[in-house]
């Protein structure tokens, strides 16, 4: 074959891959693009399997995704440990491999020797610099790859890294999206004597993240409120949050001092939680509204506006975050809530901005914040630390307001 003839073949090759990619693809969801893609890829380069293996989060495995004649990884669940046999390598070391001759010195997928896979040829899939999965084609006649074979291949995994890393991200944040939308309902719990309301707001540069908020009524007669921010954003950090949420619950039904529940919740997140990290008030309300018992763990201070007063700080010092350190000492604070007063509490989106320190926005929120119903401090607190600016960072805030001696 002359070079005219390869480098006009090449060039159909890679017009047909591009025209597939580009545009048969572009509208599909992620199980049906990874699917007729690797169809394609099985015709481009007349191979007999094409599979797509993503690195599971904690970057020790590869999780079979999508397959073209080997079906049954997928089906099966297959995962390969990442630096063991022909993919694990391929993820491992970042580059392409080639094997003329598979067998079980080279490969440790059975299914590849059941199929009766006799050549195969692996790529990185990458997101920059980082391996995100493998993909690799086979053959069952022994066949050598060739250079060419390798850059198309290359250009394969290229589209699919950016075509599964664009519908993944589009998927964490839906999913985020329901979860936060279905743990932090609109309006908090009703319980009776209290008049309580919230806002949630995602970030629009970090996206949905772990802020959170709850109240609810204690079987002893008190009432829970908390509120928190896990650190990072997505849908790992919804998750974390879900969990943190969900647990604190749990605890609070034991006791109900904040500090233990919260040295508690410290235990659980340093334990089944590693590496996460998480700020949160937790305050209990006697079972006559009138005295409040608080704890923080490297929370920002919770206010209180009471009728006929000015708003203030509760001078509740923060104890270490959650997760910070194990065993890490707490305590609790106990102050009056004065008949009709409301609690104000919020996350560091609210005030926070890289040309403003936090105490000069703890200061704006303190002289703009007087006494009002729960909804309407809400909304001033939005309306005079945001404006017209989109929340670059998650933003919850929640205000609980006695009832009785309101006005």
């Amino acid at each position: 074959m002359s070079s005219d003839t390869s480098h006009a073949g090449s060039e159909e090759k890679l017009r047909r891959l591009q025209a597939v990619t580009d545009a048969a693809l572009s509208q599909l969801g992620l199980e049906d693009l990874l699917d007729e893609l690797l169809d394609r890829t099985r015709d481009l380069l007349q191979a007999d399997t094409a599979a797509i293996l993503l690195v599971d989060p904690n970057g020790e495995e590869l999780v079979a995704t999508a397959a073209s004649g080997l079906e049954q990884e997928v089906r099966q669940g297959v995962r390969l440990p990442v630096g063991r046999g022909f993919a694990g390598s391929v993820a491992a070391r970042g580059e392409p491999i080639m094997i003329e001759h598979v067998d079980r010195t080279n490969v440790v997928n059975p299914i590849l020797l059941t199929r009766g896979v006799a050549s195969v040829l692996g790529v990185p899939m990458l997101n920059g610099s980082q391996v995100i999965g493998v993909l690799h084609v086979g053959t069952l006649t022994p066949r050598r790859f060739t250079t060419d074979d390798v850059e198309l291949l290359r250009l394969v995994a290229d589209r699919a890294s950016l075509a599964t890393q664009a519908r993944l991200s589009r998927l964490d944040r839906a999913a985020a999206v329901a979860l936060q939308r279905s743990l932090l309902p609109a309006r908090p719990r009703a319980v009776p004597g209290l008049d309580v309301a919230a806002r949630y707001v995602p970030g629009t540069a970090v996206g949905v993240g772990g802020d959170w908020y709850d109240l609810f009524p204690l079987p002893s007669g008190h009432v829970g409120v908390a509120i928190g921010d896990v650190a990072g954003n997505g849908l790992r950090a919804a998750v974390v949050m879900g969990r943190i949420r969900s647990a604190l619950r749990a605890y609070a039904l034991e006791s109900d001092e904040p500090a233990d529940v919260l040295t508690r919740l410290d235990r659980k997140v340093q334990l089944f939680e590693p590496g996460a990290m998480a700020t949160a008030i937790y305050a209990v309300l006697d079972p006559a509204l009138q005295s409040l018992t608080v704890s923080s763990a490297g929370h920002l201070p919770p206010l209180v506006a009471e009728p006929g007063e000015g708003t203030r700080l509760i001078p509740v010092e923060p104890d270490l975050p959650l997760g910070a350190h194990p065993g890490a000492p707490r305590h609790s604070i106990h102050t009056e809530l004065a008949p009709g007063g409301c609690l104000f509490l919020y996350t560091d989106g609210l005030i926070e901005r890289r040309t403003r320190p936090l105490d000069v926005g703890i200061d704006l929120l303190l002289r703009s914040l007087t006494y009002q119903p729960a909804d309407a401090m809400c909304s001033t607190a939005m309306a005079t630390l945001l404006g017209e600016e989109e929340a670059t960072d998650d933003v919850a805030v929640m205000a609980v307001r006695r009832t009785d001696g309101a006005v």
